[in-house]
């Protein structure tokens, strides 16, 4: 048992900005509960100076929380070309939805394009299934 297995990984703030997709919405109408949907939909899109300071790289996982829910996600490097560091894009789904505050503010409307989360990078866990959101 080495020592740095007692050691915590850094917590990172981000802004979490919901957002639909097409494949994703064509996956969820063949099965919301099969493995493309899922697979499309447990992903976080992060800038790419923000995954090198994580020390993250496409395909590792991260955990994701805030009051709401931790979840555990697969990460994916934005193709945007201008820098949004701090800013992550998540597709609307059962894996963001789980993140989103209750309180409205008095509005009644939740807040799905500002999802604020703590990102630290998962070194063994896998992403949350769906079972475990529902």
């Amino acid at each position: 048992m080495g020592f740095g297995q007692f050691l915590t990984e850094p917590e990172f703030k981000f802004i979490i900005v919901t957002h639909r997709d097409i494949f994703q919405n064509i996956s969820q109408e063949i099965s919301r509960f099969g493995n493309e949907y899922a697979e499309r939909s447990s992903v976080i899109t992060l800038d790419k100076d923000d995954m090198k300071k994580i020390g993250l790289k496409a395909g590792d996982t991260v955990v994701a929380k805030n009051t709401s829910a931790r979840v555990v996600l697969k990460v994916e490097s934005s193709v945007y070309e201008k820098p949004h560091p701090g800013i992550a894009f998540m597709i609307n789904g059962p894996w963001a939805n789980a993140l989103v505050p209750a309180d409205t503010g008095g509005t009644g409307v939740p807040r799905f394009k500002k999802i604020e989360v703590t990102l630290s990078r998962s070194k063994t866990e896998k992403v949350t299934p769906l079972n475990d959101l529902i």
